[in-house]
This record gives C-alpha cells, structure tokens and sequence, in this order.
C-alpha cells in the first residue's frame, strides 16, 4: 500500500509507480486516510465546516478526479458519434458541461454534509475508491494511458481482496447504525456511471475512472443526507 499513497493523494511520500497497479486491491483503504482530517472538522464542529470539510479532502486527494470529470461530462454532452465524444473528451479546453458537473459535485458535497452524520464522508470516500475498483475491473480499456495500464494488472485476487476490505470497514458502521446500509445501494450511481462510460465510449480511460469517482462520493453524500433526513 505504501506506492499507492504518494500516487492517489498528494501526502509527500515515496513510492514505486511500477507496483502502484498491483495494489488497487488497496484502493477501499485509503479511504480511512483520505477522510481522516475532514472528518476530524465535522467531529469537531468547526465554523464553516462543511466548507472547511470539502477544501480538506480535495487538499488531501488532488484535483486529479475533478479533472477527470469534467472531461467525461464534456465528453458525455456533445452530440455525435462516439469518436466525436472521445474527442471532446479528449479536448484540453473545458466546456460549459465540464464546468457545470464540477460545481454542481462540490455544491451537493458540501450542501449535504449539513445533514449527514460526521462519518459520512468516511462511507463515501470508501464507496468512492471502491467504485475504481469496480470499474477497473470491467478490463475494458479506453486507449492505452493510465486506465489501461492498471487494468492490465486487474484480476479477480486484487478483486476479492478489495472486496473483503469494504465489507469490513463499512460492517462496523452498519452494526453501529442500520441506516448505513443504504450507503451500500449507493455503489448503483458508481455503475451506471461506468455504464454510462461504455455506451458512450466503448471502455475507461482515467477520465471515466475520475468522474465514477467523484459521481459516487456526491451521490453517496446526498442519499445519506436523504436518508438521515427522512428515517
């Protein structure tokens, strides 16, 4: 796990890039680090801390997924065929679609942290990285950059693994609140965003895995705040 760290998150450590991709197995750990200090912020109550909260994660995480997803949206909006989509995908200048996704994904984060319980964004972190692993093991490549070189390395072990290592972090959340079993339905938004990545561009790239990412930690956040809402 040590060559993973440096490479999904921006803490300054030292890692082996080569090994990075036999480690996606992983990926559902690093939610415990990547969701440590804004949870310490909603813990504690901090002014503004829903604000404060968000700034932390991305502060922790990079903005490498955001990118990617308003690459993806720029890509799922444009009208034509799939080599059209996989160009505005591709394009480096940010469309209003592009824009539009990024902001409407950091709104519903921090509007719905006002009524999710402190832990949630720990459920979602783990519901987003879990969601990678689900989707780099479609093995359906888009092109040959970083989401193929880690589906090369993709197999049912690092799969089972990564599988074993959700089910135990979230089960001590669910035996402390029932309702945290919601959150496991919540894993739907993060396959129909990789449906939505096939029919529109026949396979992955890291743009799609970004925006599955970012999609299913929102979405999480927001049927968790319905959730402890309404029940």
């Amino acid at each position: 796990m040590k060559n993973i760290i440096p490479f999904m998150t921006r803490i300054p450590l030292h890692g082996d890039f080569e090994k990075v991709r036999h480690e996606i197995w992983a990926f559902p750990l690093l939610a415990v680090i990547t969701s440590a200090l804004p949870t310490l912020v909603l813990y504690f109550d901090f002014p503004l801390k829903n604000i404060i909260t968000v700034l932390f994660l991305y502060f922790t995480i990079g903005l490498l997924h955001l990118d990617g997803l308003a690459d993806f949206a720029d890509g799922i909006m444009v009208k034509g065929d799939r080599e059209r989509k996989i160009k505005a995908m591709k394009d480096l200048n940010t469309g209003i679609a592009g824009i539009f996704a990024v902001v409407m994904v950091l709104f519903i984060q921090v509007y719905s942290l006002n009524y999710a319980p402190f832990y949630a964004l720990f459920i979602s972190e783990l519901n987003s990285k879990y969601a990678m692993v689900l989707a780099l093991a479609t093995r359906k490549p888009l092109g040959k950059g970083l989401g193929a070189y880690f589906m090369e390395a993709m197999n049912r072990k690092q799969l089972f693994i990564g599988s074993l290592i959700y089910i135990a972090l979230l089960l001590p959340l669910v035996i402390y609140n029932q309702k945290v079993v919601f959150s496991i339905l919540c894993l739907l938004i993060g396959a129909y965003v990789i449906k939505l990545s096939l029919d529109n561009f026949g396979g992955l790239n890291g743009d799609c895995i970004g925006a599955i990412a970012e999609i299913t930690r929102a979405g999480t956040l927001l049927i968790l705040a319905f959730v402890w809402w309404y029940l």
